[in-house]
């Protein structure tokens, strides 16, 4: 089987670009894994923030109440 210089150079050249298409991928991939993983991590921060501040919201109206309870005890 005698090939030409061209079809060997072609097939090589989709061989490699092939390759490197899939590197390309497999990166893009990993690098959005990574992105997506770092993103849950700070959803997951600013939830525990916000719940927190629900809790403390929470805590200052009793808080408030028991001072308007207070003052008016005092009349």
């Amino acid at each position: 089987m005698n090939l030409s210089n061209e079809i060997v150079v072609a097939v090589i050249g989709l061989v490699g670009s092939t390759f490197g298409a899939f590197i390309g991928v497999v990166a893009s991939a990993n690098l959005t894994a990574y992105r997506i993983e770092q993103l849950e991590k700070k959803v997951e921060k600013h939830n525990g923030v916000i719940e927190r501040t629900f809790k403390l919201e929470g805590r200052m109206q009793e808080a408030e109440h028991d001072i308007i309870e207070l003052k008016g005890a005092k009349k």
